[in-house]
């Protein structure tokens, strides 16, 4: 390992301890852009009270967090941005949402920790945060190695997140067999996972076979034929696994799709994108077992106990993230002799934080991610 690569231990915001206590009196200025008033509301306010929660585990009264809303308008998003400059802050954590960062390249000596996963056209000043598609691929391509899948097909949503998925495919070390396109249109999605799967073939074969057993003279073509008419498709199928690159009722609807024309994850790799941990999952039997690339469960659980203890209330997803960025920021300042510049961002580093382990370069971040699966009504882990 080169010096320059910097392993940092992080877990439960210890990071304290490894750090020197500044010296001087000057504050360590972060800032918070979230949407505090209008219909996501909710989402910053989640936020903010996960940020008291790893402010108060580093415990040093050199830290001051200045948030601002967003209102979830790039506009607002701009001018609340300039309050934060004139202030003194040169990193923020935020914007949430990729809509509100478009105006934000007029701040070029600000960095900004956004909390999207998208990374295509934003600012250059823009570091997203979230857990994007190549950290998820790279770990699914960890789970193809580990079981030999050489044979994966990709089913990408013409409407959602087409060129994420497209660039993270081309960014990791996944191995893809074809990529098909799919409209999520409830109407035409059978009718493109039956293309897919040659499903109408390997249906006339059922036919097929059972005619030419009926015209044949083989002694036990009765039993034969009757074991055929319980049978729904014959023929192999071109591939050991599927990605299914969605979520939530589209997720579903493509898994019934593929169990309709004969495809089971019981003999096929069901595979998926970043659930989350949706619980609805565990009481879909019929699509089980499904694997995904996820943030380290047991922490995650354990961080929604503890913020349910101090607010009386859950947190959002979002809220998980922000609570290792604080620490992040933290530890990569001192890292850095408390000058907050974008050379904090630009030397390699690791950092385990919470949700998984961090791997930052040259302004980006990447995530290093555990891997599940849905099987029996519960999230297993396997790495």
């Amino acid at each position: 390992m080169k010096i320059f690569t910097k392993i940092i231990i992080f877990f439960c915001m210890s990071v304290i301890l490894f750090v020197p206590k500044l010296l001087a009196d000057e504050k360590i200025k972060i800032g918070l852009l979230l949407p505090l008033t209008g219909k996501d509301k909710d989402v910053g306010n989640s936020i903010v009270k996960s940020v008291r929660l790893a402010i108060n585990k580093i415990d040093n009264i050199n830290i001051e967090i200045i948030p601002k809303d967003t209102a979830s308008d790039p506009k607002t998003t701009l001018k609340n941005a300039k309050e934060l400059y004139e202030s003194g802050v040169r990193i923020i954590i935020g914007p949430v949402f990729n809509k509100n960062l478009i105006y934000l390249d007029q701040l070029q000596d600000i960095i900004f920790l956004s909390l999207t996963n998208k990374i295509i056209e934003n600012p250059k000043n823009i570091i997203s945060a979230g857990i994007n598609a190549t950290s998820q691929l790279n770990t699914i391509a960890r789970f193809q190695k580990l079981n030999k899948l050489k044979n994966t097909i990709f089913l990408i949503p013409e409407e959602n997140h087409k060129k994420e998925i497209q660039l993270a495919i081309r960014q990791s070390k996944i191995k893809k067999k074809k990529v098909y396109y799919y409209k999520t249109d409830p109407t035409k999605l059978t009718n493109q996972i039956e293309k897919i799967t040659n499903y109408r073939q390997r249906k006339q074969n059922v036919e097929d076979e059972i005619k030419r057993l009926e015209n044949s003279e083989e002694s036990n073509k009765i039993s034969k034929i009757e074991n055929l008419k319980k049978r729904d498709t014959i023929g192999r199928l071109n591939f050991d696994s599927v990605i299914i690159s969605d979520f939530d009722q589209t997720l579903k609807s493509i898994t019934t799709s593929l169990l309709y024309t004969d495809v089971s994850p019981k003999n096929i790799y069901f595979l998926t994108l970043n659930q989350w941990f949706d619980e609805s999952l565990l009481y879909e039997k019929n699509l089980q077992p499904i694997y995904f690339p996820s943030i380290n469960k047991k922490n995650y659980d354990k961080f929604i106990e503890d913020y349910f203890d101090k607010f009386d209330e859950y947190p959002n997803q979002l809220s998980f993230l922000s609570y290792d960025l604080i620490g992040l920021v933290y530890f990569l300042i001192a890292q850095n002799d408390f000058i907050v510049d974008h050379r904090i961002f630009l030397k390699k580093n690791k950092f385990k934080g919470k949700v998984g382990i961090f791997e930052i370069k040259n302004n980006k971040i990447n995530h290093i991610l555990n891997f599940y699966k849905v099987e029996d009504n519960s999230f297993k882990k396997i790495f």
